[in-house]
């Protein structure tokens, strides 16, 4: 979902996910008790994020906290298809430009030898 510079990462949350169930994880940018409750509450969803530093601490069951700790990979994903792949560039001409970019980019992340991966452990991930 694309939104202006100047709105909050919340706002679309809602919107974004009400397809989904389960579990969200996020990063510290969404962190807000409202909202985690708005979409307990209306669609099922948990979100869970890290707590920012001045937050009081709170326990996070481990398989919650094993994939919070797999965002990293996800991080670096984007960030190699923001800098090697290019797809990033805030001067498009026409958004059929745009989107040819963002193809050609994610075609070309595809046809790196070497991709970042999350080896999951079903052990850890069955429900409790």
């Amino acid at each position: 979902m694309l939104t202006p510079g100047n709105t909050d990462d919340r706002t679309p949350v809602s919107k974004l996910l009400q397809q989904l169930f389960g579990k969200v994880f996020a990063d510290k940018g969404y962190v807000s008790q409202k909202l985690a409750k708005q979409l307990l509450k209306t669609a099922g969803i948990q979100l869970i994020t890290k707590l920012k530093r001045n937050m009081k601490q709170r326990l996070i069951p481990l398989n919650d906290r094993l994939m919070l700790r797999k965002r990293s990979i996800i991080e670096t994903i984007i960030d190699q298809l923001k800098n090697i792949s290019q797809i990033e560039h805030s001067r498009h001409r026409s958004p059929v430009n745009c989107f040819v970019n963002i193809l050609g980019g994610l075609i070309a992340y595809c046809h790196q030898p070497k991709k970042p991966s999350i080896a999951l452990d079903h052990n850890l991930l069955l429900p409790a």
